[in-house]
This record gives structure tokens, C-alpha cells and sequence, in this order.
């Protein structure tokens, strides 16, 4: 059962940005000849495009008793306590707060996020830091899940018991 969906998308700001991009790289090939200018709008708008879509590509899922966030896809059992925080929060913990082996989901053009403890003594990962929309959506996913989890009886994994299954 699938608790949480989510896509960091870009800001259209971002998307205008990359189809002025295109227009520039035209622009720029105008003295050349109308083709080449056509050709640089269309490559270089196209590029930038991509490059948009691709950063904004990235979901954060709770599905199937599991977190699967970028490439990360951590057992709900590994998993401690789920905190929503707030954009001052979001901003300590992504700057001074930060620790470095901490796995991070950031988008820098979404203000708010969620913090993880990871509960599993073979990771040495302390937390797990995502960028989200919906915080208390994915707080709320994550219990869900927990819940669910335990009374099945299946949400003991760790994380290292996952990664050897994906392998």
C-alpha cells in the first residue's frame, strides 16, 4: 500500500529561466544566420529544459513498508522518530545543525523538510534529511507505514539487510 507520493518539482521560475536560456543561445547565434540561431534555440532551450526536469525529478515515496527517497530505500523498521520542521528548523539543519554522514533529499527552492533518525546500529548514517512540500503528510506516512509494518509483523529490516537484498 502506497502512503506518500511526492515529486520535488521546480518552481516555475526555474522553467521560464531555462526557456529564456534557449532564447539567449539563440540570440547569441543570430549573427550568424537565422538556422544557426534556430538551432541554438531549440538545443540550448532544450538543454536547460532537461537539466530542470532532471534535478526536479526526484520523489519521496512511503510505499511497500519502506522509505524510498532518491536513491536511498530505508525499511520503515530502520527508522526512528520523524520530525516535520518548519523553514527556520529546515534551514539550521541543512546549515550549521547539518552532519555530514546524514543522507539528504535537499531542494534548495523548498523551504521546509522532515528529519529522520535512522535506528539501525550497522549505519552509520545518523538521519535522514528530505526536502518536502508536505512535511506533516510524510510524519503522518511514516507512522502509517510503521504502524502497519509492526503489525504485520515485517517492519524489523535494516538498512543493511536492504541494501544487500537490492544488490
Amino acid at each position: 500500500m502506497q502512503h506518500f507520493d511526492e515529486r520535488l518539482t521546480a518552481p516555475g521560475f526555474w522553467w521560464f529561466c531555462a526557456a529564456m536560456l534557449g532564447v539567449v543561445c539563440g540570440l547569441t547565434l543570430l549573427p550568424m544566420g537565422l538556422l544557426p540561431a534556430l538551432v541554438g534555440l531549440v538545443v540550448g532551450g532544450a538543454l536547460a529544459l532537461l537539466g530542470v526536469s532532471s534535478y526536479g525529478a526526484v520523489r519521496i515515496r512511503v510505499v511497500g513498508g519502506r522509505l524510498v527517497a532518491g536513491s536511498a530505500r530505508i525499511p520503515v523498521g530502520a527508522l526512528g522518530e520523524a520530525r516535520a520542521l518548519n523553514r527556520e528548523e529546515a534551514a539550521a539543519w541543512r546549515s550549521h545543525k547539518a552532519d555530514p554522514r546524514a543522507f539528504m533529499v535537499l531542494r534548495a527552492y523548498v523551504p521546509t523538510a522532515v528529519r529522520i533518525e535512522i535506528v539501525d546500529p550497522q549505519d552509520p548514517t545518523p538521519y535522514v534529511y528530505l526536502s518536502s512540500r508536505r512535511p506533516k503528510r510524510l510524519v503522518s506516512a511514516l507512522e502509517a507505514a510503521r504502524s502497519e509494518a509492526e503489525h504485520e509483523g515485517g517492519g524489523s529490516g535494516t538498512c543493511a539487510e536492504a541494501s544487500a537484498a537490492a544488490s
